[in-house]
């Protein structure tokens, strides 16, 4: 994940930011750089590929003089890992910097503007179009905190930006654009800090504005203001924060979970980065360690998981059938090690799993590779004994998920997955250059759209799990690829809260599930628009006319099914292939919110580990 470090104050104020970046080392990157304003007024910016260290030794060899100063450490989206493509960027003048956060789902059309405007790039990064909008704003008369605000109401998708300006030193503008890209504003004694992870700055200063999405900080010297985007001014009072280390890695949040759930945009950033290109639109799978011909050769792929990576699985299987046309299916690892499976050399195996310990998965592993199949893993964990064992590991990039119940595991597991399918299918020549071109132009979407689905219905989980959190269960209802998503959605309220709850493929109900509905039965009915929604809301009538509750996961701006149901929670319009990432969140946020209400240990559920190392 990428990071922000800023600093204005009386500090040696590059030494201070590239401290501030190795504490941010953890997130993963693959450049870094840092922009200062030197003491003779000047803009000073310096990038390296690779490891901080090299940006070190070469403020070392080169030193930089000042007193204010913002730094970032990058991992790749648009363009390769190169200096001209690390942060900060520059406007055509030198005088305007930004580092970034985020991917601009409308780069192409705002540097095609830009270009035609006579305004010069120098990278292949969709960040730079963000300095030379500012720079058209700030050309055009405006103050430089009007400038950036304007440049921010242009951009498409989730961000967190920051950005100085050689003419006004003493002011360091920061913001945050939907549920991606924290930004903390770090209060100390004549001096101010920014990153864009809380902990990170707890070592310095207890007292801390976490910015919400929609807002931006103007930070001088001796203090922060705030507005919204649209220019309304906005009061915070610094949060006080205990010198605490489980507190700072909970970053503001009750819960860890809750944390994570809300981390989903940006870890969704980071399995993206350098396995997707946007110009041209591609994308890249290096983990792989298969040919084209061994790929072509394959006749089966067989998905190993447990739990939440089980129904992840499930969700890949479709996704590689449809898209490599490869039969598919997803084992239980406890289930697949014992029944004698069939499997061979033109077999593919691909266990899921966050921890990469997971026994009952790693002894499924084993039974693939005595059969002779060849192996993949996608797990969050690099190093651990399903990494070791595996021909090829895909990286989930999702960061520590401390809550117990997986979150951001889980979806990112699904884009693991799709990266897949993608990359066998056009190995396969099942998918050509436009076909893949279509599904990057999705997955430039999905962490905006991941943003939305966690800012809608935010009034809407604690009513219902006042209304709800007595029901006697819960039942779960899915088609196609949203049918795994509903048994995660069952999964994750008993998890936590203690309730019982059954996913279902929507057609069962009526093969017996049907029978528990009744008044105290609430049905979660997963049925946003597209090819199998008259079917689902066949399925809705079924539980009404028997005098069920029904609540629907719906698309954004869908007028009809709030007729037909008791309550609705939103999700925005998604490409196919993208609903059930997108989906799983809400159901999640239910979940959070229910056990919450009921008073249950949500980062600790009973009788429940992180890893499960035993049979």
């Amino acid at each position: 994940m990428c990071g922000i470090f800023g600093y204005l104050g009386t500090r040696d104020a590059p030494a201070f930011v590239l401290e501030g970046l190795a504490r941010l080392e953890y997130r993963g990157y693959d450049s870094a750089g840092i922009a200062v304003v030197t003491d003779d007024g000047d803009l000073a910016v310096r990038r390296a590929p690779g490891k901080l260290q090299n940006l070190i030794e070469d403020i070392a060899a080169h030193p930089l003089k000042g007193h204010r100063a913002l730094g970032h450490t990058r991992w790749a989206t648009h363009g390769a890992p190169t200096e001209a493509n690390a942060h900060p960027h520059a406007d055509c003048t030198g005088r305007i910097v930004v580092v970034h956060n985020g991917i601009v789902e409308n780069y192409v059309a705002l540097k095609e503007r830009l270009l035609s405007q006579a305004h010069t790039f120098t990278s292949n990064t969709d960040s730079e179009v963000i300095c030379h909008l500012i720079e058209e704003h700030v050309t055009a008369g405006h103050p430089f905190v009007e400038a950036v605000r304007l440049a921010a109401s242009e951009l498409k998708g989730a961000h967190g930006i920051a950005s100085i300006y050689a003419d006004e030193p003493d002011t360091m503008v920061a913001l945050r654009i939907g549920n991606a890209g924290g930004v903390s504003v770090g209060y100390g004694q004549g001096e101010m800090y920014l990153s864009s992870d809380l902990s990170t700055l707890l070592p310095l200063t207890t007292r801390v504005v976490s910015l919400p999405p929609g807002e931006m900080a103007i930070i001088r010297p001796d203090g922060s203001t705030y507005q919204s985007l649209d220019g309304t001014t906005v009061e915070h009072e610094p949060q006080v924060f205990a010198v605490n280390p489980v507190a700072a890695a909970k970053g503001g949040y009750r819960h860890f979970m809750l944390k994570e759930i809300m981390e989903q945009p940006e870890a969704a950033m980071s399995t993206l980065r350098g396995r997707i290109t946007f110009n041209p639109q591609g994308i890249t799978l290096d983990e792989v360690p298969f040919s084209t011909e061994e790929i072509q050769g394959l006749n089966r792929v067989t998905l190993l998981g447990m739990g939440t990576s089980n129904l992840a699985a499930q969700v890949g299987a479709r996704l590689i059938e449809s898209l490599a046309r490869i039969p598919a299916t997803a084992e239980n690892s406890s289930e697949f090690r014992y029944r004698d499976p069939v499997a061979d050399a033109k077999t593919l195996v691909v266990s899921v799993a966050q921890s990469g310990e997971t026994a009952d998965t790693l002894e499924a592993m084993h039974e693939g590779m005595r059969s002779g199949a060849r192996t993949l893993t996608i797990c969050n964990v690099d190093g651990s004994q399903a990494t070791r064992l595996a021909e090829g590991t895909i990286l989930m990039h999702a960061g520590l998920e401390v809550g117990v119940a997986a979150s951001k595991t889980f979806t990112n597991s699904m884009l693991c997955l799709y990266l897949l399918a993608l990359h066998l299918g056009r190995e396969r020549g099942v998918l050509d250059a436009a076909k893949i071109r279509e599904h990057v132009q999705g997955l430039e979407l999905l962490p905006g759209l991941m943003a939305k689905a966690l800012e809608l219905n935010e009034d809407a989980y604690e009513r219902l799990a006042a209304k709800y959190a007595q029901s006697k269960r819960f039942l779960f209802i899915g088609r196609g690829l949203l049918e795994p998503i509903a048994k995660e959605g069952a999964l994750k309220l008993k998890e936590i809260s203690y309730i019982h709850a059954e996913g279902l493929p929507a057609a069962e109900l009526k093969h017996g599930p049907i029978a528990l509905v009744d008044p105290e039965t609430p049905v979660v009915a997963l049925t946003p628009q597209g090819a199998l929604y008259d079917k689902m809301m066949g399925n809705i009538s079924e539980v009404k006319a028997r005098n069920g509750q029904v609540i629907a996961l719906a698309t954004e701006g869908d007028v009809e099914i709030a007729k037909h149901v008791d309550d609705v929670l939103w999700m925005p319009n998604t490409p196919p292939f993208l609903v059930p990432m997108v989906a799983a969140l809400p159901l999640q946020l239910l979940a959070y919110h229910t056990a919450v209400y009921c008073g249950c240990d949500v980062d600790q559920p009973r009788n429940l580990a992180k890893s499960v190392t035993v049979e």
